[in-house]
């Protein structure tokens, strides 16, 4: 299954049309799944209306910025949207918006940062005499152009240079960067690893818990008690990443499955009192991972602890 991948862009839209075209390879691990933009009449959308990309678009003008950033990200939750791809997007994104994807938001950006944030990059590299232009892929913080980077191609910078004629090699170096960069980004995403980890830090801020390995799997529990929590990866060559935690019975266990069979199912050898919640398909919502985690640890606590649990929550 593919990565759902939303672009935002403000313009021509080529490095969206760099990510939608690679991601026509049968190898690629990302799909174009939405083109969204601010302005309405950007030329982008109609290359990806073409390709049969769904579009949404909407002025931002008259909007605050917080309340623009709230309609984009509901359309690409309703999309699914697991990563958004920056691509020409020309909008400082509020930090509320930046949080909600945090470490699942890329952008391009034509400098070899952290050199020259911002605009008129091309203009600021010729006139330091510079030998090099180029272009960064880095995850989007909420400093502009400030996240981790990723990835970088210098673009030597030729005698007589012109802030267009710099600008258009880089653009080339940009088109062939951006693709494999989000293919990469969006693989190690879906990792068993990067699953495990964030189910441990998730796991590990309940008070008192602890992990060992159990089973071959990480196991979670309360120090000196009962186990909340287990991750199984490929358990018995089953092909899964999955979260385990306790539920209140078969009643439970049949009404989720039911729900959702190809999420969740009854671990073997775990009994009704346990469901597994597959990771790997792209689309976890680790805000109910964490709730699920916390209703499992609440399960096993010692009514002294979950009573100081449900203290602290009320402050």
């Amino acid at each position: 299954m593919k990565a759902r991948v939303a672009v935002l862009i403000s313009g021509a839209g080529t490095n969206m049309a760099a990510l939608l075209y690679a991601a026509k390879a049968a190898d690629c691990p990302y799909e174009v799944i939405l083109v969204a933009s601010n302005d309405p009449e950007a030329p982008g959308l109609a290359i990806a209306a073409a390709e049969g990309v769904p579009t949404w678009s909407l002025s931002h003008k008259g909007l605050n910025r917080d309340a623009f950033d709230a309609l984009i990200d509901e359309q690409l939750r309703a999309a699914r949207t697991e990563f958004v791809a920056l691509a020409g997007y020309m909008r400082i994104l509020s930090d509320e918006f930046v949080g909600r994807w945090h470490e699942r938001m890329l952008n391009v950006h034509p400098s070899l940062l952290p050199r020259y944030k911002g605009l008129n990059t091309h203009s600021q590299a010729i006139e330091a005499g510079d030998g090099f232009g180029g272009c960064s892929i880095h995850i989007v913080t909420a400093g502009v152009d400030d996240g981790p980077v990723l990835a970088q191609t210098p673009v030597a910078i030729m005698p007589g240079d012109t802030v267009e004629s710099l600008s258009a090699r880089v653009r080339i170096a940009e088109h062939q960067l951006y693709p494999p960069t989000l293919a990469a980004f969006v693989m190690r995403k879906r990792s068993p690893d990067h699953l495990i980890g964030r189910v441990r830090e998730l796991a590990l801020a309940l008070p008192e818990a602890d992990e060992v390995s159990s089973h071959g799997m990480p196991c979670f529990g309360i120090m000196k008690g009962k186990k909340f929590a287990y991750v199984s990866q490929d358990h018995h060559g089953d092909g899964k990443t999955a979260l385990l935690v306790k539920i209140s019975g078969a009643d439970e266990q049949a009404a989720l499955i039911e729900m959702d069979e190809d999420r969740y199912y009854r671990p073997a050898y775990f009994g009704d009192g346990w469901v597994g919640i597959r990771l790997d398909l792209g689309d976890t919502d680790w805000d109910a991972i964490g709730e699920w985690l916390r209703k499992s640890w609440l399960s096993v606590a010692p009514k002294k602890l979950a009573g100081l649990m449900g203290v602290a929550e009320e402050f």
